[in-house]
């Protein structure tokens, strides 16, 4: 009788303890990238359409025009920047936001929300805990997205701006972020060309294609060819560094060094990139 006991109780516990695990209706997703030097991601709930219709104003759309929505499915949707950025133009500092939305025909509201910790509970929004409040344009798709969908894309050549975009049925949104990270660089140089000399050539390029000081970018650039001498790629960006300081005779001699120097490494890159910077030398 006790060994029956026993058996029972483990099957008991066996069948409290096993889970059934089966895919969920609304999966969860994460996307993410870098923008410039800062982080950025973005973490929701993806419900499906399932042939219902999701926006608009009839009495069964998913997601009444005009009425505040989670932006996502169960809990919401989260955004982190790991840095203070811009969004829409309004600052907006480092740390986790929820994203909450008031969707429309043509133009949809859109909040970035504090207190992370109410997640998709709309009831409990204050408008207090707003760390942004803008519109933006909504846009009809061509093709129909079935899943919701959040991208971040569109970044630009200097990496200092992005836009997230919101995909779902036939609607997109987008709202764009801005980075300043010059501050971080300009701390990195000072930081680390105490360390390795090596750095003056990053250093220098960087104030070289920021409109930094040209004489600066001079001094280190020397030292990064006095480490280096036969580098033709640091030779390339002193003959930059001299053309843009007015020193045309000194950026055409470091040139044609820097061309030498790439045909013995059998480059044909930096050869063709010095053969065009020669051409604005002579």
């Amino acid at each position: 009788m006790k060994k029956v006991l026993i058996l029972a109780l483990m099957v008991a516990f066996v069948a409290a303890e096993a889970q059934v695990v089966t895919p969920q209706p609304s999966p969860a997703g994460s996307v993410s990238t870098v923008v410039g030097l800062t982080d950025v991601r973005i973490d929701y709930f993806r419900p499906r359409v399932k042939g219902r219709k999701i926006f608009g104003t009839d009495a069964s759309v998913v997601v009444p025009n005009g009425q505040i929505w989670r932006t996502g499915a169960n809990s919401g949707t989260k955004i982190i920047f790991g840095d203070d950025v811009k969004v829409e133009g309004i600052a907006v500092p480092k740390g986790e936001y929820l994203i909450f939305s008031w969707p429309g025909a043509t133009e949809w509201t859109i909040a970035l929300y504090k207190d992370v910790k109410i997640g998709g509970n709309t009831g409990a929004y204050d408008k207090a805990q707003e760390a942004a409040n803008f519109k933006v344009k909504a846009e009809k798709l061509t093709e129909k997205v079935e899943v919701l969908t959040f991208n971040i894309g569109d970044i630009s050549d200097d990496s200092k701006s992005a836009k997230v975009q919101l995909a779902w049925e036939n609607t997109s949104v987008k709202f764009g972020i801005t980075v300043d990270y010059d501050a971080k660089v300009m701390k990195s140089i000072e930081a680390n060309t105490k360390v390795n000399p090596n750095n003056y050539f990053n250093a220098a390029v960087y104030y070289l294609e920021n409109g930094k000081d040209l004489k600066q970018a001079s001094e280190w650039i020397d030292k990064a060819v006095a480490a280096n001498p036969t580098a033709f790629w640091i030779l390339y960006q002193k003959a930059r560094i001299q053309k843009a300081n007015g020193d045309k005779a000194g950026a055409l001699a470091t040139s044609k060094a820097s061309w030498e120097e790439a045909k013995k490494a059998n480059n044909r890159d930096y050869m063709m990139m010095n053969e065009e910077l020669q051409k604005g030398l002579k």
